[in-house]
């Protein structure tokens, strides 16, 4: 598998997002810029970005959209995995060197990881994974923690000469973290209908989920859209996640119990 992230190896994982957007050229130009994401295919108001020969992001504008209600269900973050702890220190300095400040960064236990938002109020995460013999359990829940990034530590990993050239040709959407207005229900959906397992309850306010024993692939929360009721589709931010699946017999397409739209593609790796 060479360098490709435990959390695309499992027998369902995250393939591409969908966003809607009101300037689809502004935020293809934010994630090629920022993330170094490739466009790998324009198609009228539909615009692909990617990573190597795996398309991540999808981008569908719309003038007609409406701005994302961040109080409602919909998209808290797409979080970007890095394939080296030397990539992500990389991008880090990248980042300082665009002077774009970043809204937050922890270590996770599992994970490392770095925030941001895009101009049209999409959350971003961009990490990298500590290998999964490192990872720590209670029972059968993962543990992960909100700690302070050793910077200096991460800083480390850069050598003399190393520069940020472009996003590495294995970076994947590692997981997806959703706002919904129950995560008990939510969690109930995810488990049921998509066979995902619960990996961590994060009190009563989150929940993060995942197939082959990954941290997770899924997360969701309550934290801000609590009592949410269905997404109103002509919002900008989440259009679909798109999962790959070894062992579904066909593809599907589903909504959760808030109308994010939730695409299975059946027999892919």
């Amino acid at each position: 598998m060479g360098n490709i992230p435990f959390a695309a190896q499992t027998p369902v994982n995250i393939r591409r997002v969908g966003l809607r957007a009101r300037d689809g050229n502004k935020l293809a130009d934010y994630y090629k810029a920022v993330l170094g994401l490739q466009e790998m295919r324009r198609d009228g108001a539909v615009i692909g970005l990617g990573a190597g020969d795996r398309e991540v992001l999808e981008i569908e504008e719309s003038k007609a959209f409406r701005e994302d209600d961040p109080s409602s269900a919909g998209l808290y973050h797409t979080a970007f995995l890095l394939p080296e702890r030397k990539d992500l220190a990389l991008w880090a300095k990248h980042i300082s060197d665009l002077r774009l400040p970043l809204e937050g960064a922890a270590d996770h236990a599992v994970s490392e990881a770095m925030y941001l938002t895009d101009p049209e109020g999409n959350g971003i995460e961009v990490y990298v994974d500590r290998p999964k013999e490192a990872w720590s359990y209670d029972g059968s829940s993962v543990r992960m923690g909100n700690h302070r990034l050793n910077f200096q530590s991460l800083m480390s990993e850069i050598g003399e000469g190393d520069v940020w050239a472009a996003v590495p040709d294995h970076t994947v959407i590692g997981h997806v973290h959703t706002r919904v207005g129950n995560v008990q229900e939510a969690e109930r959906w995810w488990n049921e209908v998509q066979g995902l397992d619960t990996m961590l309850q994060y009190g009563p306010q989150a929940v993060f989920l995942s197939s082959g024993g990954y941290h997770h692939h899924i997360g969701a929360n309550s934290w801000h859209s609590r009592g949410a009721g269905a997404r109103e589709l002509d919002r900008t931010g989440l259009n679909y996640v798109e999962f790959a699946s070894r062992d579904a017999a066909a593809d599907s397409v589903s909504s959760d119990p808030w109308g994010n739209e939730i695409r299975v593609l059946a027999g892919k790796a």
